[in-house]
């Protein structure tokens, strides 16, 4: 009695190991949301009219409303030339040589290279730079020693970026 006592329990208990073992394996699944990695920020696709890149301009470098006497000068200057890019390179070179442009100075922007460029592109172009490009003009400024806030300044009001929002 006891041998079959034993093998009963033995019984029992490889198969109360055997059901406790064999369980349907679990497929483990995960949802994958999509995401968006492209910088909304970097598309600019729509041009600024004349008046919008004369004022944007005149604000941007002054710190102040254009008059609007000066806005239709400007403008009419502007409607009279056929080269767009070229008189729009001309009209930043006017507004630089004013001597009323508000921009640091030369050893401000020194001092603190990465403040000055994020600084600029904020206020050119109403975004942060890429680490890469902050990097370009960092390198680039300070191999040049003969630059200048103004020539920066100048760059970023006649780039391409710039004229358009």
């Amino acid at each position: 009695m006891q041998i079959f006592k034993n093998k009963y329990i033995l019984g029992l208990a490889v198969a109360f190991i055997s059901l406790a073992s064999c369980k349907k394996d679990v497929i483990a699944t995960y949802d994958v949301n999509d995401v968006d990695i492209e910088d909304k920020s970097l598309i600019k696709d729509r041009s600024k009219s004349n008046k919008q890149f004369i004022s944007i301009l005149y604000t941007t470098l002054h710190q102040k409303a254009i008059s609007s006497n000066q806005l239709i000068r400007t403008e009419r200057v502007i409607e009279s030339f056929g080269d767009k890019a070229l008189i729009n390179e001309v009209i930043v070179s006017n507004y630089m040589n004013s001597g009323n442009v508000v921009m640091p100075t030369n050893d401000e922007m020194r001092a603190d290279l990465d403040t000055f460029i994020t600084d600029t592109y904020k206020l050119f172009f109403v975004r942060i730079p890429t680490e890469i490009e902050k990097a370009f003009f960092v390198n680039y400024i300070e191999a040049n020693p003969n630059i200048t806030p103004e020539l920066v300044y100048t760059a970023f009001a006649s780039a391409d970026e710039y004229q358009f929002y």
